[in-house]
């Protein structure tokens, strides 16, 4: 009994010590986590613009549609680019607004997890926030192996370029680059202070990037531009699918994901001050940025395109870089451009990084990962989840391992990130939609009818792709297009319920803990807001 008591006095103390290490708008922040029942551990240094420049760095929807403008193309020519850009952004606003709301309302780096165990019904809830957070979990190392991938294209682009139309790239070449991308992009995240600086930096270099690499194409293409029908009316269906629409419907995965982790400011919310503010406005930035500068970049660079078939058929395995090279005619200016793209992708790299690993940390507080006490550890010097960004480091790795064995299976790893991230975000908004929308507090950022409408098309959006981002992205299937991401999927899920059934529900955190703002400590619940109550009248007293 003293050993428990002793525990739980330790653990007032680290609240109130967490407490007299924050200033006065920390504590603010802070007294809001503590009453979501989590222990502030984090440094609130993220800035607005840095926020801002980590949510939109992560999508970078401009970069997303600009290496992968050709498998767009492929599927129904530059239209499909164009008008999947517009569909996307639109159900991304949708899928903004319903996150905003969410985020609003319960600013934590747990994100869809936490919000599914505080609105879903009570005797579902641990499993639903357990599956939830799996699968953000998941879809989190899946989008760090697919920038860690498109790193390594994007470097081994430049020198297919130099070495010529003769020069065949290899799969080793691409996965020595992909593992040298991923430990570079680590290390550069282990350094907790500087990831302000990194995504401020990230925001500023994307934009920089999309303005240089665009102006320039377009000017070194005047007076020998497409036309308006080929690049808006005209459909070439290239897939080998008989339904043009089937054709159009697959190719919007590319769109999709240029819309996609919109979740990605949510999981820095213990790392700014005033997140149920900022998060908002973060999502809706990278929103409404993205959806400009990735639809000017698509028609303008489509513009540019004189020469399809072989765009197409590159042999550098970045068609953008063609595109650069056929509007230059000087391969010393091509690779500049490219090389600007290179380090947007690099930066937003980082902060993918950083991403993936905050959603294994906090997702390990409530022990939803095998070996939780390890990856939930903050450095104390770093400042950083240092265990948890060597864990997805690891895994980002296996992934790669994958690459060697199929591309195709590592190509439905990226279809995965965008689903699974897609899947947990419904999960908490159809436990909204059933517990209703006015049965929880509010957050500043809340849209009434708006919202709703948003929530409904967000599931229908989720509903959508998941059916035909199953599809084989063309015809006649081989093992070499096969796309395997319903078995990856379903993969899992099992895995999940197995998890659960044998381990998970006896370790995962309970509903009941977050719903009721208690904190089980060996049995003795402890309202931890009384806690804050107590500390700020002490400290206003002693003023």
């Amino acid at each position: 009994m003293e050993s428990k008591s002793f525990e739980n006095n330790t653990n007032i103390q680290n609240i109130e010590s967490s407490l007299e290490l924050t200033s006065l708008n920390d504590n603010i922040a802070n007294e809001h986590l503590i009453s979501m029942g989590y222990v502030p551990e984090m440094r609130r240094k993220m800035s607005t613009w840095s926020l801002l420049g980590a949510g939109f760095s992560i999508t970078n929807s401009w970069l997303a549609c600009a290496v992968f403008l050709a498998l767009s193309i492929y599927s129904g020519g530059p239209l499909m680019p164009i008008y999947g850009i517009i569909i996307g952004a639109f159900f991304g606003l949708c899928t903004g607004i319903s996150l905003g709301e969410l985020a609003s309302a319960y600013p934590t780096s747990s994100g869809q997890y936490y919000w599914t165990i505080v609105l879903a019904p009570k005797k579902y809830a641990p499993f639903l926030s357990y599956l939830c957070g799996s699968l953000t979990w998941a879809g989190s190392i899946f989008c760090n192996a697919a920038t860690s991938m498109l790193t390594a294209q994007m470097i081994v682009s430049v020198h297919a370029l130099l070495a010529g139309p003769d020069f065949e790239i290899k799969n080793w070449m691409i996965f020595i680059t992909f593992q040298l991308c991923n430990v570079a992009s680590f290390l550069f995240s282990c350094i907790g202070k500087l990831l302000p600086t990194y995504a401020t930096l990230a925001l500023y270099i994307s934009l920089i990037s999309f303005a240089v690499t665009l102006v320039t194409v377009l000017s070194k293409s005047s007076g020998n531009f497409n036309s308006s029908k080929f690049i808006f009316v005209e459909f070439n269906n290239q897939t080998g699918w008989s339904s043009s629409a089937i054709a159009f419907i697959v190719g919007l995965i590319n769109p999709a994901a240029a819309f996609g982790f919109l979740d990605s400011a949510t999981h820095l919310a213990e790392e700014c001050i005033e997140p149920e503010v900022i998060i908002p406005k973060a999502i809706m930035f990278t929103v409404a940025v993205g959806f400009v500068t990735a639809l000017s970049y698509t028609i303008g660079i489509c513009f540019c395109i004189t020469d399809l078939d072989t765009i197409l058929s590159s042999n550098t395995g970045m068609p953008i870089l063609d595109i650069f090279y056929l509007a230059l005619k000087n391969k010393g200016g091509a690779i500049l451009l490219m090389v600007m793209l290179i380090t947007s992708v690099f930066f937003a790299f980082i902060m993918v990084q950083s991403y993936a690993s905050r959603i294994s940390w906090s997702f390990s507080r409530d022990n939803g990962l095998l070996g939780s006490r390890y990856w939930r550890q903050i450095h104390p010097q770093l400042g950083v989840p240092l265990n948890a960004g060597i864990m997805i480091t690891l895994w980002t790795a296996a992934c790669g391992c994958l690459y060697m064995a199929s591309s195709a299976g590592f190509s439905s790893l990226i279809s995965g990130a965008v689903l699974f991230m897609m899947l947990s975000y419904i999960v908490p908004i159809i436990c909204m939609l059933i517990r209703g929308r006015n049965s929880f507090k509010h957050g500043p950022f809340w849209l009434n009818s708006v919202g709703y409408a948003a929530n409904v098309l967000t599931i229908f959006w989720t509903i959508f792709c998941l059916v035909f981002f199953c599809f084989p992205f063309s015809k006649p299937v081989t093992k070499d297009n096969m796309n395997y991401i319903s078995v990856i999927l379903v993969g899992f899920t099992a895995w999940c319920v197995i998890y659960w059934i044998f381990r998970g529900r006896k370790v995962f955190s309970t509903a009941d803990m977050h719903q009721t703002g208690f904190e089980e400590l060996d049995g003795e619940a402890i309202k931890v807001e009384a806690i804050v109550h107590e500390k700020t009248v002490r400290d206003n007293s002693s003023m």
